[in-house]
């Protein structure tokens, strides 16, 4: 008797640290499956599993969604038996997987909870620690109950919470993430964010740009001031990382560049007094009609505005300087793909400045100029 009264306590402290830590986790990374999904494809190529990366996207979808909903489900008690289990099973997996990540097989960010915290491999190691032996006296705690006697209430709940966060995972995959974390927020000045001294490191450091050869498979490492990895056409962006001691948290607005066949552009291109309408395009050839169409009325739109428009695409150009979508020509820019995902979660969008500064971002079936 001695014993419950001062566990049942405990078991519930324990319960609700994990809802809060599962409901944070989960919905840091729901509201943006994008990097969720280059995470998760980080991983894949990490493991060898390349073969999967065109699942990542659903995958990150249904992964983040279900550590939001097994968070809410913990808070609420809905089915507590079944899913203490899940969360048992769930931390002693992520616990191995970041010890890993930790020791033999190293990244740079686990990702955990997507891009509003970063803890290093060891930090995320650490949590995951401390959250293993709280789930494991959860489980404890109920493993008296039964597992699928579920009554109206339960049943009622985990269907709202399941369309809850899975229907917000899709909406954020269509539209833009409902929270940006990402340092290309509205309101950022693009060009003092590039000049901003970054943290100092303890050590030397050096940032390393992971590429596959489109061709071999093979994978190459580039300096950030090698320009060989910006021929898209051969290079496909798989890692950026750190050699030494630099933190994780350094802003990676510093990487934005942009070229055209003559050379470096930019700072030309954010000089651009007034308004900026930047079209950015992952491949011109698999762009959509409708967005192709509505990308043509915003292009008339800025003329009568007196704005000015370019394209940005990590599409190689060659020496092609403007792309026609239907309405005259626009200049074009190549840009880095994953810089260019990085400051729009979208395949194909809309970034506006003004004097530099971002105003707005719209993916592209949400332009209605």
């Amino acid at each position: 008797m001695k014993t419950k009264r001062w566990f049942k306590p405990l078991a519930a402290a324990c319960r609700l640290v994990l809802a809060a830590t599962f409901v944070l986790s989960g919905f840091t990374k729901v509201v943006d499956p994008w990097g969720t999904a280059m995470k998760i494809n980080e991983y894949l190529s990490i493991y060898g599993l390349e073969s999967l990366e065109p699942a990542s996207m659903a995958f990150s979808i249904w992964l983040c969604g279900a550590e939001m909903m097994m968070g809410c489900m913990l808070l609420f008690k809905v089915r507590i038996r079944l899913i203490s289990i899940f969360a048992f099973a769930s931390m002693i997996f992520f616990t191995a997987l970041t010890f890993l990540s930790a020791t033999l097989i190293p990244v740079e960010d686990c990702g955990c909870f997507g891009e509003a915290v970063k803890l290093t491999p060891w930090e995320t190691f650490a949590k995951n620690a401390v959250l293993l032996p709280m789930s494991a006296v959860v489980w404890w705690r109920y493993r008296p109950d039964r597992i699928f006697a579920f009554n109206f209430r339960e049943v009622v709940l985990m269907l709202f919470f399941f369309v809850f966060t899975m229907s917000l995972g899709v909406w954020c995959y269509l539209h833009l993430p409902l929270v940006d974390f990402l340092p290309y927020r509205i309101g950022v000045n693009i060009p003092e964010a590039m000049r901003a001294p970054e943290p100092e490191p303890d050590g030397e450091a050096e940032t390393v740009l992971v590429y596959r050869d489109r061709t071999t498979g093979r994978l190459r490492e580039f300096a950030l001031d090698d320009p060989a990895w910006q021929d898209a056409e051969r290079w496909e962006w798989v890692d950026t990382r750190t050699t030494g001691a630099l933190p994780v948290t350094r802003a990676t607005v510093s990487e934005f560049a942009l070229r055209d066949a003559e050379g470096d552009v930019t700072e030309e291109v954010l000089a651009t007094p007034g308004r900026l309408y930047m079209l950015c395009v992952t491949s011109f050839d698999r762009l959509p009609r409708a967005c192709a169409e509505r990308m043509a009325r915003l292009v008339d739109r800025a003329a009568a505005e007196g704005a000015r428009v370019v394209c940005l695409t990590p599409q190689p150009l060659d020496a092609a300087k403007t792309y026609d979508f239907g309405t005259g020509p626009v200049r074009c820019c190549n840009i880095d793909a994953s810089t260019m995902l990085t400051m729009l979660r979208a395949r194909n969008g809309m970034v506006v400045l003004d004097d530099g500064t971002i105003s707005a971002k719209m993916n592209c079936r949400d332009i209605r100029p």
